[in-house]
């Protein structure tokens, strides 16, 4: 796992992408350098009264530029992400990162590679798309409610992009499976992150399949280090810190080989 940094990062860009999703680019000294897709920062409240940091994960890297972009979404008035959005140009944040282990990307070069994202756990999949350009045949599959899209033309950049909505108004009317399953996609390995039943969904599949599954699973998490087990999801394995079968979301993921979790 890569070192971790606190640093005070500067707020470089920030704008609205769609209802309640925010985009939000950092110059950072140490990070950016270290980070790779799937991991996460945590961002500390200018508020006194709120002690925890919010995790947001990476969106996008520029390394040469020492550049981090973070897609998040405001969670409800009061809120640290709603704090976040308010910051312009000029503003400083205070993060500690890069946080968690990333997705293992090298597993796919050469092969055929699925990146599924839904909802806030399409970010993560825009770095790993960039990363696996020419270096595997990659396609991204991606879920909204709406047609209130977003990322959507970055992803496009790297990876043949297909699209589900739930209410059936752009692509595939259903879910990333269903927009699998009525496009005839195949592949060999699969990244994933997005909410519980669609993590679920795409495990049972790609067990039937014979796919090799990776997901990013979405957690509340309070510390963002592994201290508190306050994100312990329940493992297969018997887990060597807790002595349960337990992980911790923030440490030992978030992501993981989906066979190591129970679901």
């Amino acid at each position: 796992m890569a070192e971790k940094y606190r640093e005070s990062a500067r707020v470089l860009a920030q704008e609205q992408l769609a209802d309640q999703i925010y985009s939000m680019w950092l110059q950072t000294d140490q990070v950016a350098g270290a980070a790779r897709p799937g991991q996460f920062l945590s961002l500390y409240s200018k508020d006194t009264g709120k002690l925890l940091p919010r995790p947001i994960s990476i969106c996008e890297l520029d390394r040469a530029q020492g550049r981090v972009r973070l897609v998040y979404r405001v969670t409800g008035k009061g809120t640290g992400t709603e704090e976040f959005s308010t910051y312009q140009a000029g503003d400083h944040v205070d993060i500690l990162g890069p946080l968690g282990n990333g997705f293992p990307f090298e597993r796919a070069k050469g092969k055929t590679c699925f990146l599924i994202g839904g909802g806030i756990g399409i970010p993560p999949m825009v770095q790993l798309a960039k990363e696996l350009d020419e270096a595997a045949q990659t396609m991204a599959v991606v879920g909204y409610r709406d047609s209130s899209t977003f990322l959507e033309g970055e992803l496009s950049e790297h990876a043949a992009c297909y699209l589900a909505t739930e209410d059936g108004s752009l692509g595939t009317k259903g879910t990333v499976l269903d927009c699998i399953r009525e496009n005839g996609l195949k592949a060999d390995v699969m990244f994933a992150c997005g909410p519980l039943p669609m993590l679920r969904a795409l495990k049972t599949y790609a067990k039937e399949q014979g796919i090799e599954c990776w997901i990013s699973m979405e957690e509340r998490m309070a510390c963002g280090i592994g201290a508190c087990l306050a994100c312990v999801c329940q493992s297969v394995e018997v887990d060597a810190h807790s002595q349960v079968h337990n992980k911790r979301v923030c440490k030992e993921g978030p992501v993981f080989l989906a066979d190591e979790v129970e679901l």
